[in-house]
């Protein structure tokens, strides 16, 4: 067993151990990747304030999102296609997360459904929407989500059109992979994979396939997402939204002030600073540069959680003093669930909780609470001076 002491450990084992197309799917963003890399970069160029002589016993990194106490402020995020990443995916990350302590978030998007999620995590979770033309499947699906217990609906609102991803289209991402020649040569690399995912009938999107009229397959994923996700979408389709779910309320995407006030007037439980992991508008200003100014739109007005780019527990301590009241994670607990199943998805989060705390401890604090821009370098043009 390999000595795991950090997330681009796990990064590592999840690239050997995981066919090509979806390692790509999980590690790409859309057209150059500029705001993919930037994401994590312009985490680094914020710098931390080393304090000494300070008492440093009983250390708390716990926190509260939406009203529920987690270990670490920190969620696991809805990332798609995590079936294929490791076999039955979604449900491994699930049980990982109830059990340290924290939330897991469904996306539409699964391999596993929801009531198959719901049938082996032990806490109730979180599920993610994406609005479709399809009025119909989509009061069925957030009625199926009501009736698993889902503790809250995360609506995404950044992906009514799909950002070009070329990784997937040159590999041709489909779920599962084509038996064509190249990804059959692939597949043979991975025999570990291979095998656990012959052993699970859990090879599809189970959430869409045979809930979505006349959908049988997504041989084209695509072309399908392309045809079904709603143009339409506006506030007033949120409000329709949030009034059917009727419960705790999650809008995820936002990346500008304004937007963000909307999502206050709409009725937002906690806004999401997110851009999709930079898998959307490339070209986007970095999550953790645009979260500055959503803050002192909206602060204290609903929780503010950010997303896109924390790769350790570092990032999310920098994410908490620039204001954020907690934090999502992708590809950090994707790279552990490819890398090492649920046992994975549980190291990554044991990682960022240790690097939270021997952190905080260095720069002088013992309470995140407490943890603030007091903490922090922040070089003097890292928001930006835009025309």
């Amino acid at each position: 067993m390999p000595v795991i002491t950090c997330i681009e450990d796990l990064k590592r084992l999840h690239r050997k151990r995981t066919p090509k197309m979806f390692w790509d799917y999980c590690e790409s963003g859309s057209y150059t990747e500029q705001t993919f890399r930037e994401n994590s970069s312009d985490f680094a160029r914020i710098r931390l304030r080393q304090r000494v002589a300070r008492d440093l016993s009983e250390r708390d990194v716990s926190g509260q999102m939406l009203g529920r106490e987690v270990t670490i402020p920190v969620a696991l995020a809805p990332v798609g296609s995590t079936g294929m990443q490791h076999p039955d995916g979604e449900i491994h990350a699930a049980r990982a997360a109830a059990k340290f302590g924290v939330p897991f978030t469904l996306s539409t998007m699964s391999i596993c459904s929801i009531e198959d999620v719901a049938a082996h995590s032990p806490d109730p979770f979180w599920f993610q929407l994406y609005v479709m033309r399809d009025e119909d499947f989509v009061d069925a699906i957030i009625e199926r989500a009501k009736r698993a217990n889902c503790s809250a609906l995360v609506l995404t609102l950044d992906l009514q059109v799909l950002g070009q991803r070329h990784k997937d289209l040159k590999n041709g991402l489909t779920s599962p992979p084509k038996p064509t020649i190249p990804n059959l040569l692939n597949i043979a690399t991975k025999p570990r994979w291979a095998l656990a995912m012959a052993k699970t009938p859990r090879r599809q999107f189970r959430n869409i396939v045979g809930h979505v009229k006349g959908v049988t397959d997504l041989a084209d994923l695509t072309a399908w997402t392309n045809e079904q996700f709603d143009l339409k979408l506006d506030w007033k389709k949120v409000a329709r939204i949030r009034n059917q779910w009727g419960g705790k309320l999650v809008m995820k995407g936002i990346l500008d002030a304004e937007d963000a006030q909307m999502a206050v007037d709409n009725g937002a439980d906690a806004i999401v600073v997110s851009n999709h992991g930079g898998r959307q508008l490339d070209g986007a200003l970095s999550s953790i540069r645009m979260l500055p100014s959503v803050v002192r739109a909206v602060g204290g007005k609903t929780e503010i959680w950010l997303d896109s780019g924390i790769r350790s527990g570092q990032d999310v301590l920098k994410a908490l003093a620039l204001g954020a009241t907690g934090t999502m994670i992708g590809r950090a607990y994707i790279h552990g669930l490819g890398a090492m199943g649920e046992a994975g998805v549980t190291r990554a989060l044991e990682v960022i909780r240790k690097e939270m705390d021997i952190t905080m401890a260095l720069c002088g604090e013992r309470d995140i609470r407490q943890f603030g821009r007091h903490n922090l370098l922040v070089p003097q043009d890292f928001e930006g001076s835009w025309a």
